[in-house]
Order: structure tokens, then sequence, then C-alpha cells
């Protein structure tokens, strides 16, 4: 008996079959995580895989760092360590599994194949050259910038922050060790020459000139997903997660306020003057995707689906935060930004939901808003940083609440175009 792609099943496979089977299984799973899939749903993904190959009965565990695997009660267990796949994955990198995904839940790869595919993947190069990388961290730095309302002054330092920051993180994509610091130290040089500028009277030292070329490290997604997959059962998995992220926070938190001290200045300055119009917010969720397309290496069909989601979420929130307040905008950012994430996945140009789905994390900027919080908090506005940072807290809450309710809403949504013959659900 052989499935239609004839490849055949669990029961009939050989040892090496089934050895080429496993190892197919944790190398997907540990790609998967380093995309940024919540483990449940990776979980989900393999068994899925696994029915398709033959192998029902497959025991899968994953975690943010590794994936334990086997394919029946009896069967020895494999282990893969996510960090042997070289950390996150680009937007192109994600779109490449999620098809190779795609083809292996129809069974229509051999899994030796899939796992040369993988090693593929995860180590091909990016669309663009370094210069155009870091011109594309220039223009997502500033596409944040103005979304978090700046002053003129700000734009400017903003672009040429972007291009700090761009030109040492591609520098220090070579060293794992370099990676370690370089939350810290980038947030350390930033916001000492905004303050040293300051200082000279040649610019404002303002919050926001200093949080959008830090943008890239800010753990809003992760944050997010931990609590997703806390909601979800998964304990062990969202909790480390959430350590991390808030380790993150807290190291970018010291890096500016460690300028502060060195510098001199009494606090960080959060000028409310001279800001730009209500248009920017709106050009800045075109611009933000236009760098986070150039910078994170997007497939070539995805740009026009990357703006339908970041506006999709920058909307629902802008809608529920007038109506509503702050926390109810960023349920309901979430809640429209995920069917609509998924809802693209169904058009055969639409990328992965995962895809267009992480950039738009930073429109809902939650991570922005922990880092303001912990900030003061470290410096002489403690009363002030605690409400940030609690206020932050309670909006990734919302958005994570969003989430989790975006999804059913989406499944719904499918069942019903089902039922119309337009396309069938996942």
């Amino acid at each position: 008996m052989e499935t239609r792609s004839g490849i055949s099943p669990l029961q009939d496979a050989s040892e090496r079959e089934l050895a080429e089977l496993q190892q197919f299984l944790v190398y997907l799973g540990s790609a998967l995580t380093a995309a940024g899939e919540a483990v449940n749903e990776i979980e989900d993904h393999l068994r899925r895989i696994a029915i398709a190959y033959g192998a029902p009965e497959a025991r899968i565990t994953v975690l943010p760092t590794f994936v334990v695997l086997s394919l029946g009660p009896t069967r020895p267990a494999t282990l893969e360590p996510t960090k042997q796949l070289r950390g996150v994955l680009r937007l192109d990198q994600t779109a490449a599994l999620f098809e190779l995904l795609r083809r292996a839940e129809r069974s229509e790869v051999a899994p030796a194949e899939g796992t040369a595919q993988i090693s593929e993947i995860v180590t091909m190069a990016p669309r663009f050259g370094p210069v155009v990388t870091i011109l594309g961290h220039v223009v997502l730095t500033v596409g944040i910038c103005l979304v978090l309302r700046p002053t003129w002054s700000d734009l400017g330092l903003a672009a040429l922050f972007g291009a700090l920051v761009g030109a040492m993180k591609l520098i220090g994509a070579r060293w794992v060790s370099v990676q370690m610091i370089m939350p810290v130290s980038a947030a350390f040089i930033v916001a000492s020459i905004t303050f040293l500028l300051a200082d000279q009277g040649w610019a404002d030292a303002d919050v926001r000139a200093m949080i959008a070329p830090l943008v890239t490290f800010l753990p809003g997604a992760a944050l997010t997903m931990a609590v997703v997959e806390i909601s979800a059962a998964n304990m062990v998995a969202g909790a480390s997660r959430l350590v991390t992220g808030s380790l993150q926070l807290a190291l970018l938190a010291f890096g500016i306020v460690g300028a502060e001290q060195l510098v001199g200045l009494p606090s960080v300055v959060d000028d409310p003057e001279s800001l730009l119009g209500e248009w920017a917010p709106w050009l800045g969720v075109l611009v933000v995707g236009v760098g986070t397309f150039v910078y994170y290496s997007a497939p070539r069909r995805s740009f026009p689906w990357l703006l339908v989601v970041l506006y999709a979420a920058w909307i629902g929130q802008y809608l529920g935060s007038q109506a509503f307040g702050g926390y109810v905008g960023g349920f309901i950012g979430a809640l429209v930004m995920t069917p609509v994430a998924y809802l693209v996945e169904r058009v055969p140009s639409g990328p992965p939901a995962l895809v267009s789905f992480l950039p738009a994390f930073w429109l809902l900027v939650p991570g922005a808003l922990s880092l303001i919080g912990l900030t003061e908090f470290a410096s002489d506005n403690a009363i002030e940083g605690i409400e940030d940072f609690l206020g932050a807290v309670g909006s990734i809450l919302a958005i994570a609440l969003g989430v989790l309710c975006g999804y059913p809403l989406y499944q719904s949504l499918a069942r019903s175009y089902e039922r119309l013959g337009r396309f069938h659900p996942a």
C-alpha cells in the first residue's frame, strides 16, 4: 500500500526510511521554531505530516529551543536543538519553509529530500545585498518613528541611527557571542549619541528617536506568542519565551539608562511639542511595509499582502483606541489582523500567515511601550515607569487575547467560504 505520492506508509517502511522520516520531522519542527511559530501550532503541523506519512501515533514535543519526536509508543525518540538552525529566519526563508510544509502535509516530498531542502532554506542568502539591506533597516526605522508621532528632528536622527544599527546587526550576525550583547550595545550607543547631541544643543533627546532604530530588537511578537502559548496550556514554552523576552527588554532599557548616567542627563526626554500631523502614522505604516520587505527579504510577490495585513492591524487598533481606549484598541487590532493574515495565505500569491503576521506586531507596539516604561522605572521617573510598564503588560494581554479570538474567527470564515465552494479550510 502506498500514498498518492508513491511514498510508503509507516508499516511498510524500512528502518532507513523510518529514520529519514523522523529526521525530516524534527528538522522541520526546529525550523518552524526558528521562524517564530507558536509551539502548539508546530505540534499540530508535525502531527498532520506524521499522519500523512503513515505514523498516526507519533509522539511530538516542541519547546522554543528543541524538538523531541518519536514515530510511535515503542519507537526510539530523537531530539533536535533549534540553535543548530542558526536562529530566527528571514521572511523569504519562512515562506519557503511553509511551502515545503504544505507539500509535506500532502505527502508530496520524500523525507530525505525534505531534510535536504530544509538545510538549503536555513542557509540561503538574502535576496538583497548588504548596502540595500542596511537601507531597508533605515526605511523600517523611519516608518516606526512615523508611527510613534515624531518631530522632524526625530526623523533625521532615526534615519541615521537606523543605518548605524543596521550595519551593527549585519556585522554582528557573524558571531553568536556578539549577537547576545547586541541589544544592550546598540541601545547604549544610540542613547549616548542622542544625549550627547542634546547636550550640545544640536537635537532633541526624544524617546521616539531612540526607540525607532531599536525596534528590530523589541520582542513584542515573542512576548505576545508567550501569552498565546500559556493560554494554550504550553506553560513551559510560554514561560521560557516570556522570561527571554522580558530579559531582552531589560537589556535594552539598561543600555539606555547606562548611556543616560554616563552623559549625565537627568532623565529620558519625551517632548510632545512640534509633532507631525495626523498623517504621519498612516504614512508610517506604508514605510514600515517597504522597510520590512527589504530588510527581511520578504518573498517577491508579498509586498501588497504585507500592506494589507499591516493596514488591517493599524486601522483596527486606531478605531478601537478612538472608540474604547488603548487596551481595546490593541485587542481589536490583533482580532482584525489575525483572520486577515490567514485569509491572505489562502490567496495563490499570498505569503504564509506567519510572514505577514509578525511584522504587524510592531505596529501594535507592545515592545516599545514596555521599553519606555522600563527605562523610566530604572531612572528617576519610577512612578511613570511603573504606570507605563503595567500599561504595556495590559496591551500585550489584550493583543494576545485578540490573536486567540482572531484564529477561531478565521476558522469560522473558512468554513463559510467552504460552504460556498470557494476554497477548502486548513
